[in-house]
């Protein structure tokens, strides 16, 4: 039997990514510390999938803090835009783009799209390194299916979340309460394979 890690960094700053994943890893003998809260900057992610990334991530954050650590990558695929904006969904909009400026693009480079050919999924990849260079990391992944709403709808979550429909529970995913969103979402699905994962390993 092999014991869980008490502290684990995450490879990230973003509060909403902390919460979800604080929220159902909270079954685990275990607490997730953001990088920026041990001061650890961002690592740049040149690779051209979400695994690669989250390795990079990873690494990066573990080799900083001396911590296992864990590291997400996620994106937006739709179809209309071949599956753009892909990887770059957090700078989709250039460099130092805000979400709202990623979403008017979208939403901008979809006029002339109806809805129902604006099919779109999330995807998520999320590693978990239990030192720096481990050999054989956990990589669990999700993805969630949807529609691109026409404009903004909702107050919670971050991202695209407020243009990402959800046709089987009629709301985006900024309508939609944390436990529904961490049910059925993409990071869920991903944090649950991690979660099971790391239970194995701990019996």
């Amino acid at each position: 039997m092999t014991a869980i890690a008490r502290e684990w960094v995450l490879a990230s700053g973003n509060a909403g990514k902390l919460a979800e994943i604080s929220a159902l890893l909270a079954d685990l003998p275990l607490r997730v510390i953001p990088q920026t809260q041990l001061g650890v900057e961002s690592a740049s992610e040149p690779a051209p999938t979400y695994v690669e990334n989250a390795l990079i991530k990873a690494r990066h954050a573990a080799a900083a803090t001396g911590m296992p650590a864990i590291a997400d990558d996620s994106g937006l695929s739709v179809e209309a835009l071949d599956g753009r904006p892909g990887i770059h969904s957090a700078r989709f909009a250039g460099p130092g783009c805000t979400p709202a400026d990623n979403i008017e693009l979208l939403l901008r480079l979809l006029t002339s799209v109806p809805e129902p050919a604006r099919q779109a999924r999330f995807y998520c990849v999320i590693v978990a390194l239990r030192w720096r260079d481990d050999p054989a990391p956990i990589i669990a992944q999700g993805q969630w299916l949807g529609r691109i709403a026409p404009a903004p709808q909702g107050s919670s979550g971050f991202g695209y979340d407020p243009v990402f429909y959800d046709p089987a529970l009629g709301a985006t995913a900024a309508e939609l309460p944390a436990a529904v969103k961490n049910r059925v979402s993409h990071r869920g699905a991903a944090l649950r394979m991690l979660r099971a994962a790391l239970q194995l390993e701990a019996h």
